[in-house]
């Protein structure tokens, strides 16, 4: 009932707020929100989460494990889905949105910049993470608008309060007003305003580091591709990689593995063992389970399989892996070694991933194994000189040339990396060239394609064998992986070096060099 002065009576007779007064409050919320200082849900109460689905909470804590742990993506998701049991497109859901989070985290600053209006060095970090998963929804997966900012939203409130939500509400809903397009039209004049510099623009809409797209740039064009193929080589990294499986020679036949992998699988492009299944978790097949076949790119399978054919002069009976960790090479090679009656030495530094290779190598004939040892591979040129027919030596390198399947690499990698790796790998190769025997091959690898990992090494390493009376020549590697590939290669140019791209044969970008020692 209203009473005079503005007051009515509750239904006890006492008096409550006037109208005049909750109006007044209305009128004040609503020149609030027209002048943009107040943001409103897109949802009803009913339709907002309340907190996050456990795909997406899983994708968090890999984003966050990765950023204060200097994990590896790859490390952390798998033991963590096990954990939450979450399967089938559950799973897939968190591995797109956690992989392709860190893929396109550059690319997705920029946009969180601009739609937040200040530095993302000023966001706290796991705000930030939830800004970067819930625009990858928006920007890089089919995730419907309200659905990505809702769910996300509920998730922010979940692990950084109401307060932080509120803030992820209002740039999510910012960024979800334009397409990707128009982002990235954007994210690119805000980077090279004068529109000068195609590397710069390229970094920031592609989301590499600028050093890193020179050095791809500058290795096509030294591989005799065109300077402009950087941009599909970009898209390419920015790609979720197919999954590729490696059967092992004489432990399980192709055709079975690929009858084993379902109606959706294919045989290998690249490799004439491998076969790339329509999906699902590759320790459900039994031949993976028991090590007869593997998990292992295209690209990787076919440098073992070119070492394995280059040929040889003399005797074909001792075989050394001098970088073997985690395993696949070596596991490839050793079965291939069964069939001729060679031996495999594995060679691995680290402890932990010479147990790696011991578990790759679980199915190969014992006799086909000579030993799995931990030891620096620099020294075995030197203790075991002239005693190895074939020797492999995948370096370890940058991983440039695998940034699809290892996200967070692109962000951690500087160009001072390349001093110290670059003077262990001349190391590693010179010790190969000691250790193979004249007449023998070494195949130097690296998932890498920066001419300072490859092309400068190789020919460092050759001066300082002549220096030290090893007589060294080139194998056309070309030819050699032509011969034992399972399709035409799509290769340019007149060198004999062999450089594979994501963006030309759906490899990682391996590059193999093989060379034989004369004396």
């Amino acid at each position: 009932m209203r009473k005079e002065g503005g007051y009515r009576e509750d239904r006890r007779g006492r008096p409550r707020v006037a109208d005049e007064r909750r109006d007044e409050r209305g009128r004040q919320r609503g020149a609030a929100r027209a002048q943009g200082r107040v943001q409103r849900s897109a949802q009803a109460p009913s339709q907002r989460a309340r907190g996050a689905d456990p795909a997406r909470a899983v994708a968090f804590d890999v984003l966050r494990a990765v950023d204060e742990g200097d994990s590896y993506a790859n490390l952390v998701l798998p033991p963590l889905l096990r954990e939450r049991g979450i399967r089938g497109r559950d799973a897939g859901f968190a591995t797109e949105l956690a992989y392709g989070t860190l893929r396109l985290r550059g690319r997705y600053d920029a946009v969180v910049e601009q739609a937040a209006g200040r530095d993302v060095g000023k966001i706290d970090p796991p705000v930030l993470d939830l800004l970067r998963l819930g625009t990858h929804q928006l920007l890089g997966m089919r995730v419907p608008a309200h659905a990505a900012v809702s769910q996300t939203v509920g998730l922010a409130r979940e692990r950084v309060g109401t307060g932080a939500s509120q803030f992820v509400n209002a740039v999510l809903r910012a960024v979800a007003r334009d397409e990707l397009a128009t982002w990235l039209e954007r994210v690119g004049d805000a980077a090279d305003p004068s529109g000068e510099d195609p590397v710069v623009r390229l970094a920031a809409t592609q989301s590499h580091p600028q050093w890193v797209v020179r050095a791809l740039r500058e290795a096509l064009v030294g591989d005799g591709r065109a300077a402009a193929d950087v941009e599909a080589l970009l898209d390419a990294d920015n790609a979720a990689p197919l999954v590729a499986l490696v059967a092992r020679p004489g432990l399980v036949d192709p055709v079975d593995l690929l009858a084993a992998a379902g109606d959706e699988a294919r045989p290998g492009a690249v490799s004439p063992v491998a076969v790339v299944p329509g999906g699902g978790d590759p320790a459900a097949f039994e031949a993976v389970r028991t090590g007869r076949a593997g998990v292992q790119d295209e690209g990787s399978q076919l440098v073992a399989l070119a070492l394995a054919a280059a040929p040889l002069e003399g005797p074909d009976e001792r075989w050394l892996d001098l970088c073997a960790g985690p395993g696949g090479k070596a596991a490839l090679l050793a079965a291939l070694a069964a069939q001729r009656g060679a031996r495999l030495v594995a060679n691995e530094v680290q402890p932990h991933r010479a147990r790696l290779v011991e578990q790759a190598l679980r199915a190969v004939p014992a006799d086909a194994v000579e030993d799995v040892r931990t030891g620096d591979g620099r020294t075995v040129g030197d203790d075991e000189p002239a005693a190895y027919d074939r020797v492999m030596v995948d370096a370890p390198c940058t991983g440039l040339g695998a940034l699809r399947r290892r996200p967070e690499s692109r962000w951690r990698r500087t160009p001072a990396d390349l001093v110290g790796l670059a003077a262990l790998q001349r190391e590693l190769l010179g010790s190969a060239l000691r250790a193979v025997r004249p007449g023998g091959v070494v195949a130097y690898v690296t998932c890498s394609p920066h001419l300072a990992e490859t092309r400068l090494v190789v020919g460092d390493a050759i001066k300082v064998a002549a220096k030290a009376g090893l007589a060294v020549e080139q194998v056309d590697a070309r030819t050699v992986a032509r011969g034992v590939a399972a399709g035409p290669l799509d290769l340019v140019g007149d060198r004999v070096d062999l450089q594979l791209w994501p963006h030309v044969h759906g490899t990682d970008a391996m590059h193999l060099t093989l060379l034989r020692r004369l004396g």
